[in-house]
């Protein structure tokens, strides 16, 4: 297991380094003069040059893209144009806030998308299976930005039950900062009711994330489970006398999950990419709102920051699954 795991890791390290080039680059020939934005409208040439070598942009491409692999490799991510803040600082400041969205968005759609696909291939043909069908394709179907403000509108401004938007009440504070979740810490601190105002804060953004990949992995789920229902095995284990009860979750369950298991890999980089509209709607203070201020101002050191972060994330999360999906299918390690 352990080389299997450091195959993956080994053939992971030349897509990041070439998602850094990729990145930087773009980042460096789009048009625009961030300079000049960062310096104000009133700022003279002198000033502006001036700036542009306090953050080493009078350099060549190439080194200014060696420097910041440099820091890179010292968990130096730059500094902010506008902020002169150290990106790496804003990311730890917000990332927290991502992670805790997408990690309740994806837990949503699994604890639900994994049940009812296999209830939808058990009740094959029946209406569980055309209700399954039905709502997949409505979630799959409505963009999640229109989704959020049906939800907003709906929840928070019909009903009232929940909040309109942000991530705690800014009358309040948050619980003391231990991994950055405020679910999480609230729990930690015996807090309960700091978790349950994060957790009313939580639903809205976290159910809007969640329906798109809910649906996807309920139907992966339902067709693995219809296909692993017809093999051989399972027909002997009917034939054995076996309860459809065991042969569903002892048999099935195992060999059907394996295929949504990848599924659940893609869709967390998907949505991690995707946080800019729903952050945006719930006004989610993420890294998802962090990018859009610092593509409006030009501000690419964040820019690039937040993308190669959605990637190495990206990346370590298809490690992860694909050591789950080798300890599920042994013949997978030795690929």
């Amino acid at each position: 297991m352990l080389r299997f795991i450091l195959r993956r890791i080994l053939l992971i390290l030349p897509v990041l380094i070439g998602m850094t080039i990729i990145m930087f680059v773009i980042a460096r020939v789009l048009p625009g003069d961030p300079v000049g934005l960062a310096a104000g409208p009133n700022a003279t040439r002198a000033e502006i040059e001036a700036l542009a070598r306090e953050f080493g942009l009078d350099q060549p491409l190439w080194v200014q893209y060696w420097t910041y692999l440099s820091g890179l490799v010292q968990g130096d991510f730059g500094t902010s144009l506008f902020s002169r803040r150290p990106v790496a600082t804003d990311l730890a400041a917000y990332l927290p806030a991502t992670l805790e969205l997408v990690f309740s968005a994806l837990l949503l759609a699994i604890v639900v998308g994994i049940p009812a696909g296999l209830m939808a291939a058990v009740w094959r043909n029946k209406w569980p299976d055309y209700l399954s069908n039905i709502l997949s394709v409505a979630a799959i179907s409505m963009p999640r930005f229109f989704l959020g403000l049906l939800l907003q509108l709906c929840f928070a401004m019909w009903l009232m039950w929940l909040p309109l938007g942000g991530r705690f009440p800014i009358i309040f504070d948050p619980p003391p900062g231990v991994t950055g979740f405020y679910t999480i810490d609230s729990i930690l601190a015996g807090d309960w009711e700091s978790f349950w105002t994060a957790m009313r804060y939580l639903a809205l953004p976290a159910i809007a994330m969640s329906l798109s990949p809910l649906a996807t992995i309920l139907r992966m789920m339902r067709a693995s489970t219809i296909e692993v229902m017809h093999q051989d095995y399972v027909t002997t284990a009917r034939a054995l006398g076996l309860s459809p009860r065991l042969i569903v979750f002892k048999y099935v369950l195992r060999n059907a999950i394996s295929a949504s298991l990848t599924v659940i890999g893609l869709y967390f980089g998907w949505l991690l990419g995707g946080t800019v509209l729903v952050e945006t709607v719930f006004d989610w203070p993420g890294i998802g709102l962090y990018a859009t201020s610092a593509i409006v101002s030009q501000d690419f050191m964040p820019v690039v920051s937040v993308a190669l972060v959605i990637g190495v994330l990206f990346v370590t999360a298809n490690i992860v699954i694909d050591v789950l999906y080798g300890l599920i299918n042994p013949k997978v390690r030795y690929q």
